[in-house]
């Protein structure tokens, strides 16, 4: 992954528009986390005595079998590692559904793996339509299912593999809040908010979406995040210095568009960008919309591309309300100098991680997943690698002749 990370990173950009640079750290990504589960795995799967009226008791973590991982486009490398790591380590043996967009990604991986010295067979990748999947979820052979996409696919998926009793994690869509309160570093949040939002060109479940500003600093917030924006260079993914790419397909980007203009219609007012520039391939111009009415299309829906929606708040009950007021709970970002009062929010924030003054972003040391409409189940951590075993009971009377 490392020695070759230019390789993927070009086929990541050819594939699905992803700029070069960010490729490669995807890629160097992937082999942090196959490191991580390396070094911690053993630890993780250890057996662990317990109490019980019994000579001993312990419990042991097996594995599952073969596990069906639905991968999508967007992080074709990093989101198929982050759970085939732990899978592996923990014994189990997998198939790779790709996105039908990134089959080269797919066996590209698929051939790192053999020739890193995995057995054959071990993870292959099959390119199967929906019915497909849906077969290979019925048969009995397989044993769990992982899939990171859009929250209807999570929907279809679950209802088939909760159909035929089959463990399943899901990481679906998000609408993540960052929340900026009155004492904020604004230098700081605006220039974490800019990458946050345009990271991968704006296409992350976990790209903070709707900024969420007090009052008292909405409008300079607001001015500085335009400047930024502003200075992002857009074009083509295989050029130097070019800060976001075109989307992933045509389709992506009107409706990120349609949404766009359902926004301004419901009130939204665009401060820069809000539209496709007139060049070829799939772009959308960096987008900022303030005045965005609570009902609107860009405080409501996940925007899958890089557009932020800025709103007002009066007060920490406000923000709370706010960024509870989606269907959605993956990530959530909160930005103050007062860490006793970001700890206070914490716990009312409907999310699966809340990062203070930082960017939400997935690490191997730390468990990753969603409530609501982003999903169950975790990756990542000591959590993610115990999501596919058996985690079995062992308890001992020993022979009285012993």
């Amino acid at each position: 992954l490392e020695a070759e990370a230019p390789r993927h990173a070009a086929i990541m950009a050819l594939e699905m528009g992803k700029p070069l640079p960010e490729g490669e750290a995807e890629a160097k990504k992937c082999a942090w986390v196959c490191r991580y589960y390396a070094d911690h795995a053993a630890a993780f799967l250890a057996d662990d005595p317990r109490e019980s009226d019994g000579d001993a008791a312990f419990v042991r973590h097996d594995a599952l079998g073969p596990v069906l991982a639905v991968m999508p486009w967007n992080y074709p490398y990093w989101q198929f590692f982050r759970f085939a790591a732990p899978a592996l380590m923990a014994g189990n043996t997998m198939l790779l559904k790709h996105a039908p967009n990134t089959p080269r990604c797919a066996l590209a991986i698929e051939r790192l793996l053999l020739d890193s010295g995995l057995p054959g067979g071990v993870a292959q990748s099959a390119f199967l339509d929906e019915a497909g999947a849906a077969a290979a979820i019925a048969d009995p052979r397989l044993r769990g299912v992982t899939l990171t996409g859009s929250t209807r696919a999570g929907s279809e998926v679950a209802a088939v593999a909760g159909r035929h009793l089959k463990p399943i994690v899901l990481e679906l869509g998000g609408s993540d809040p960052f929340v900026v309160l009155d004492d904020a570093d604004l230098d700081a949040a605006v220039a974490v908010g800019v990458r946050a939002r345009c990271q991968n060109s704006g296409q992350s479940c976990i790209a903070a979406k709707r900024f969420l500003v007090h009052r008292a600093v909405h409008d300079c917030f607001a001015e500085a995040f335009v400047e930024r924006v502003r200075g992002l260079r857009v074009g083509d993914p295989r050029e130097d210095g070019v800060d976001v790419g075109p989307l992933a397909r045509r389709d992506l980007r009107e409706h990120l568009a349609a949404q766009v203009e359902a926004s301004i219609a419901s009130g939204a007012r665009v401060l820069t960008g809000g539209e496709a520039p007139q060049r070829k391939g799939f772009f959308y111009l960096p987008t900022v919309l303030v005045d965005v009415p609570e009902s609107s299309a860009a405080a409501r829906e996940e925007l899958f591309g890089p557009v932020a929606a800025i709103l007002r708040f009066e007060d920490d009950d406000d923000a709370v309300r706010l960024a509870n007021a989606s269907r959605y709970g993956l990530g959530a970002s909160l930005w103050t100098r007062d860490a006793d009062r970001a700890l206070a929010l914490v716990p009312r924030i409907e999310a699966g991680a809340v990062f203070v003054n930082g960017l939400v972003k997935s690490d191997p040391r730390l468990p990753f997943g969603g409530v609501k409409d982003s999903g169950f189940g975790r990756e990542l951590g000591r959590e993610g690698i115990l999501e596919f075993v058996n985690v079995r009971t062992v308890w001992v009377r020993r022979a009285a002749s012993e």
